[in-house]
């Protein structure tokens, strides 16, 4: 079955276009997502054509008219996108058309659906980075507010899953903040190199109209025209930047979920949630599930998914534009909308940790987390550090043998394994001290960890200032 809709590109064809290659071809169905974005490049095409003197000013006022008209159905949800139009702008245009007539066809002049689909698409990414920018800030900031209540709480710390040594609860909260810290930096980036504008290169050689590419950059929000056309209207590397930097950011809110999952079961018992971010089991009355935090560790997978999806299509394509690029929106649209409904969960999240400080104190006591407090003593005392740990092993042997912790072994035992020890070893035997102890900058001792938490305010601070700068 063919198609009875007029192509604006059927002038050489002798057939109707068949139904099935309209269907299968169309992306109107998710590109109308950039519909707005289309109207604004349009307008600042329309400028351009102006100034160049392809369109006089009654043509401009009449087809900028047509198009604010279509905005304003667009913004209210009154324009039908017609599927057998193709795409977002074949609407838009055969919208245009039927407003103000066969004035409509003047808009295309010097441009193609490949830089102008470039252009819609680095708008759209562009604004959504910078909501990607602000919820990042706003989740940091719960972290470090988070982490200032908490500089006195002491828990274990772990490697391989194994009790390791004991941290400050606001030590192991700021470990998230420079996850996060690193997200944002790399999303600025993106977002520097977004703001290059293709408007102008047309279909691969650029036009013979002299546009000027200044001005459409300047007009759109974008800090340049791109240099090369036949780069500007294939380059899709701001969009898997874009899907690469969601992935990593969804991998630490990941590692960030597993953590409260684990937290939250009796095992663990560290902390707890409000019955609002909670749910419960349709068979067991007793369950308190954190399924926040399991469908953050499970979007994971999808936005990774999604970063596939877009290199797979990019790694065979010949220079320029080919309709495999039709695939990158679906994926960057369901990344961005993932991501953004997982940082504000995140945000929730954080907000509502309550620590339970007294199990978190026990658990911090648990393993022998001093063990190395003490082989470290040794090595104050004179003996070098392989031999003070191997000594220190001894003894952790020794303790789990009579079910005791290492300060809890009366010194007349410590001493028979090594006459070093003297009653001074108990001070480095503390959870306490040996949190205190560590002092080098990165460290988990309260002094270092409080001027942590003032950093991180300054620099949240200064970034939010520079938020508001830019808006």
């Amino acid at each position: 079955m063919a198609s009875s809709v007029k192509k604006p590109w059927g002038g050489r064809f002798q057939e109707e276009t068949d139904r099935l290659v309209e269907e299968f071809t169309e992306s109107v169905s998710f590109d109308q997502r950039l519909a707005l974005y289309d109207i604004k490049q349009d307008l600042a095409h329309l400028e351009a054509l102006k100034r160049a003197g392809v369109i006089n000013k009654e043509e401009a006022e009449s087809i900028a008219q047509g198009l604010t008209a279509i905005e304003t159905e667009i913004r209210e949800g009154r324009f039908v996108f017609r599927p057998e139009l193709e795409d977002v702008h074949m609407n838009i245009e055969a919208a245009l058309r039927e407003k103000i007539g066969p004035l409509a066809g003047k808009l295309h002049t010097g441009r193609s659906r490949n830089d102008q689909v470039a252009t819609d698409f680095r708008l759209y990414l562009m604004e959504e980075i910078r909501e990607v920018l602000r919820l990042l800030h706003h989740l940091r900031r719960a972290l470090v507010d988070k982490a200032g209540e908490g500089l006195q709480i002491i828990l274990p710390g772990f490697t391989h899953l194994q009790h390791a040594q004991p941290v400050l609860w606001a030590h192991h909260l700021l470990a998230y903040y420079e996850m996060f810290r690193r997200d944002a930096a790399r999303f600025q980036g993106t977002l520097e190199r977004t703001a290059e504008c293709p408007l102008g290169s047309a279909a691969l050689a650029g036009t013979p109209y002299p546009l000027d590419r200044e001005l459409t950059a300047r007009l759109l929000g974008f800090a340049r025209p791109s240099r090369n056309s036949m780069d500007a209207v294939s380059d899709r590397d701001f969009v898997l930047e874009f899907l690469f930097d969601a992935a990593l950011t969804m991998m630490h809110l990941s590692r960030l979920a597993e953590e409260v999952v684990l937290w939250m079961s009796p095992e663990f018992g560290f902390v707890d949630l409000p019955d609002a971010l909670c749910t419960g089991s349709s068979i067991m009355p007793q369950k308190k599930n954190p399924d926040l935090a399991e469908l953050l560790r499970g979007k994971c997978g999808r936005v990774y998914g999604n970063l596939l999806t877009l290199l797979t299509v990019m790694k065979g394509l010949p220079l320029t534009y080919n309709r495999d690029l039709q695939e990158d929106k679906e994926p960057a649209f369901d990344t961005a909308d993932t991501l953004k409904v997982s940082l504000r969960v995140a945000i929730r999240m954080v907000q509502g940790l309550s620590p339970r400080v007294e199990r978190m104190r026990a658990a911090a006591e648990e393993g022998h987390p001093t063990a190395t407090d003490l082989a470290d003593y040794l090595v104050m005392k004179g003996l070098p550090f392989r031999q003070a740990h191997e000594l220190t092993g001894r003894l952790v042997a020794f303790a789990e043998e009579r079910g005791l912790k290492l300060w809890e072994i009366p010194l007349e035992d410590l001493r028979r394994f090594s006459d070093l020890i003297e009653e001074d070893v108990y001070a480095w035997l503390s959870v306490e001290g040996s949190v205190a102890r560590r002092r080098t900058y990165g460290g988990t001792a309260p002094e270092r960890v409080r001027e942590a938490v003032i950093q991180a305010q300054r620099e949240l601070q200064e970034e939010l200032e520079e938020l508001e700068r830019s808006l």
